[in-house]
């Protein structure tokens, strides 16, 4: 449906105040705004609540997960609702909210500079029973930082939880086959491109090269 308030014009305008001028992108004319990393984007959305107005979420999307769709692997920070009464109102009200997020994006690339730091975050966070994905990426983030047997513990969390929907079925099947080449820096390293490869054609996102530092 159609935003018919003032909202998403303020927004965009405030956004490309504060987001434009950091390189990101906006997605077409949406509340979504990207960061593009190559092999993992920042994603800022203004979210909509169930009235007029917008909130803030950002994070970190890793592509290797090869989606056809934004999603937030890593949340940063998440916002609001702000509520839109006028436009004098709301006006200062986004533009805190862009300002915000350049903030976050800033701090998420200063995390996130190079694949050993993502290696670092992702195994340094409490294990979450039922979180596989928590456990599949730190298993493909240490693999490409050169640490199979790490690599391998966090693929062996995946392949121990119960396959009880397909999609943990082929969860499983993906770590499998991961844990099979573990040790193999290029195996790896091509399977993850691949996978980055797709996931940004099916984003729309311009191909580029995959590299882990």
């Amino acid at each position: 449906m159609a935003d018919r308030s003032p909202v998403l014009r303020i927004i965009t305008s405030a956004a490309r105040e504060s987001l434009k001028p950091l390189g990101l992108a906006q997605r077409g004319r949406s509340r979504l705004w990207i960061d593009d990393h190559g092999w993992w984007l920042g994603v800022v959305g203004f979210t909509p609540p169930r009235i007029a107005g917008s909130g803030l979420y950002v994070g970190a999307m890793w592509l290797w997960h090869d989606v056809d769709h934004l999603a937030f692997h890593v949340d940063a920070v998440r916002t609001g609702p702000e509520l839109f009464r006028t436009e004098d109102q709301f006006t200062p009200l986004a533009l805190d909210l862009s300002r915000q997020a350049a903030a976050n994006v800033t701090a998420l690339r200063e995390k996130f500079p190079a694949m050993p730091n993502v290696a670092r975050y992702l195994t340094s966070r409490p294990v979450r029973r039922g979180f596989l994905w928590d456990s599949f990426d730190a298993g493909i983030a240490t693999a490409l930082s050169g640490d199979p047997d790490m690599a391998r513990d966090h693929f062996e969390r995946v392949l121990r939880e119960d396959a009880l929907a397909p999609w943990i079925v082929e969860a499983r099947e993906k770590t499998r086959e991961l844990y099979a080449i573990a040790a193999d820096h290029d195996a790896v390293t091509a399977r993850v491109t691949r996978a980055v490869d797709s996931c940004r054609s099916k984003l729309g996102l311009d191909p580029l090269p995959f590299a882990i530092s």
